[in-house]
């Protein structure tokens, strides 16, 4: 006798808790426009928008900046869409253009800096979602998603890694001299 039974589980029904999510990160001024590390992070879709799997997060990178050498334990995706910039992947250097994604497996050692004259632009979608949740912990609210944050001193830049450090384990995050 041949069972009827189904090999795969069926998809669950529509959670109509959940909603329809748009972000608009030039005109929309409810949606957090994050200052870190001389970058301008905007969150258009949080973990709490996807039930955390996954963050989407609009990057401005002027030139000089970028993220310092670090890993975590979740996958990060970059879609270039502006400019280029020059990465790090454990250890070999490769350069990012517009029209490159990206994909950062989960735990590799990584860094980009915006080598250009021109500011860069990039989508960083983060799965499992979470990330968003430390660069809102460790940076400053700016007014949009191209404002600068504020220029640190040398003590305020050793006061900033350091938080950054104490609170990197929270978000599965590691800071490392060199990628």
């Amino acid at each position: 006798m041949v069972e009827n039974t189904p090999k795969y589980p069926p998809v669950p029904a529509d959670d109509l808790r959940r909603t329809l999510t748009t972000a608009q990160p030039d005109t929309d001024q409810t949606l957090p426009h994050i200052g870190l590390v001389g970058d301008t992070y905007t969150i258009t879709v949080s973990g709490d928008d996807t039930g955390g799997r996954f963050c989407v997060v609009d990057m401005h990178i002027p030139p000089g900046g970028g993220p310092p050498a670090h890993r975590h334990n979740f996958e990060e995706t970059f879609i270039l869409f502006e400019g280029e910039v020059e990465a790090t992947f454990r250890g070999q250097k490769t350069v990012w253009r517009a029209g490159d994604t990206v994909n950062i497996p989960a735990n590799a050692p990584h860094q980009f800096h915006n080598a250009s004259s021109k500011p860069a632009r990039l989508l960083c979608i983060c799965s499992p979602a979470g990330q968003e949740k430390f660069f809102a912990e460790v940076g400053v609210p700016v007014a949009t998603r191209t404002a600068p944050p504020p220029k640190l001193d040398a003590k305020q830049q050793a006061e900033f890694r350091q938080k950054a450090t104490a609170l990197a384990p929270k978000y599965r995050t590691e800071l490392l001299e060199k990628a």
